[in-house]
């Protein structure tokens, strides 16, 4: 799995046992491999528009798949793994609107690294989906209502990416145990601060290790307030969105609204005041939307922004009332959750499972995801 984020791949190697619902699973080994900084910067840059001559782009999807095979072989130097579940590395996403269907590029060469693994590789997961009507987007609820316990109540898990995304599970007993899974794309997580620290440190720096810059400023509370107002943020699910809304003309606006501010106060825009703000609005956005709905007695935080101590801090201050704790402590490593949903999701393919929830991504029923790529013998 690689996210918004593409600072490079998570893989898992993991065994499942029936049942197809709830598999019995496990995490035998688990691996990071970053992407080359040249590659993590084209990719960047192709998610947020910038033009890209046919023989580059084909470079680049090139580029990706040898990484995301690399990282295989790193995760897996036995060759134990019996299929290959893969993302790829997503630089466009379209969200329906308007009566338009939504797509969704995920860059990859299937073909290319089922023959590089030697292995039969499950890829390009979010097409059907989208086919149907869905937003393809977020895709891992699903996992996280299949291998993850319910509980006494309503239970969020959080995956803090490049973008924010919440899952709602329902809970073990009561009435409203039967309720469907809930789940959508909040807002930005760690993409405009990504985005803000590499400017800040002229590219010396690509994020925030543990949030030390940010908690060094002032949060800018009435400005958050003010963007929360935006009409992403006042849509009701299902909702996805990527870089293609919070990258870097995003980004662009927001500074220079707090430039204005400095400038109106009569002082200069300190970057850590920027990163401040920033970072208390990736978690503002998804205390805001915690709080319409349904409740839950806890918020279970994955991904990369789980190791930002000011975000997580903000986090706990937003949503009050609520347990907010890391996913290792239920047993998964926060970087290893959405590895793990997309090797399920080839496993379920495999196994001619339906996969992604039409509760979740508003499409019209559920389809078994992905393609099947074969190496040739």
């Amino acid at each position: 799995m690689s996210g918004t984020s593409a600072d490079g791949v998570d893989a898992v190697l993991a065994s499942f046992q029936p049942p197809l619902a709830h598999p019995r699973w496990r995490v035998l080994h688990q691996c990071f491999y970053p992407y080359p900084s040249d590659l993590r910067a084209q990719l960047i840059a192709v998610g947020q528009g910038q033009p890209l001559a046919a023989s580059a782009l084909l470079d680049l999807a090139e580029a990706v798949s040898e990484a995301q095979a690399e990282c295989a072989r790193r995760c897996d130097p036995d060759g134990r793994a019996e299929l290959v579940g893969c993302h790829g590395q997503t630089i466009w996403h379209r969200a329906p609107q308007g009566g338009r269907r939504g797509a969704s590029w995920q860059l990859l060469q299937g073909p290319l690294l089922a023959q590089l693994l030697e292995r039969p590789v499950v890829f390009d997961l979010r097409a059907s989906d989208l086919a149907l009507g869905g937003h393809g987007a977020p895709l891992v609820p699903a996992a996280d209502a299949a291998l993850l316990p319910p509980i006494g109540g309503w239970r969020a898990v959080l995956n803090l990416g490049g973008i924010a995304n919440l899952t709602l599970l329902p809970p073990a007993q009561g009435p409203e145990r039967h309720q469907p899974v809930r789940g959508w794309d909040c807002g930005p997580a760690n993409s405009l601060i990504d985005l803000a620290v590499s400017r800040f440190s002229q590219g010396n720096l690509s994020y925030d290790k543990g949030g030390a810059w940010a908690s060094r400023g002032m949060v800018q509370e009435d400005l958050i307030q003010s963007w929360l107002r935006e009409p992403f943020f006042q849509l009701p699910p299902p909702k996805s969105t990527g870089r293609e809304d919070f990258g870097l003309p995003d980004l662009d606006r927001r500074l220079e609204e707090l430039e204005l501010r400095a400038v109106a106060a009569g002082v200069p825009l300190e970057p850590a005041d920027a990163l401040a703000t920033l970072t208390a609005f990736s978690a503002a956005v998804v205390a805001a939307d915690l709080r319409h709905g349904t409740r839950p007695l806890e918020l279970v935080v994955a991904g990369g922004g789980a190791r930002n101590g000011m975000l997580m801090d903000q986090l706990r201050r937003r949503c009050r009332g609520l347990l907010v704790r890391p996913l290792a402590e239920l047993g998964l490593d926060e970087a290893a959750r959405e590895a793990l949903g997309f090797a399920l999701f080839a496993w379920w393919h495999q196994h001619r499972h339906a996969g992604a929830l039409p509760s979740v991504t508003g499409a019209s029923r559920a389809a078994v995801m992905g393609v099947r790529a074969d190496p040739s013998r």
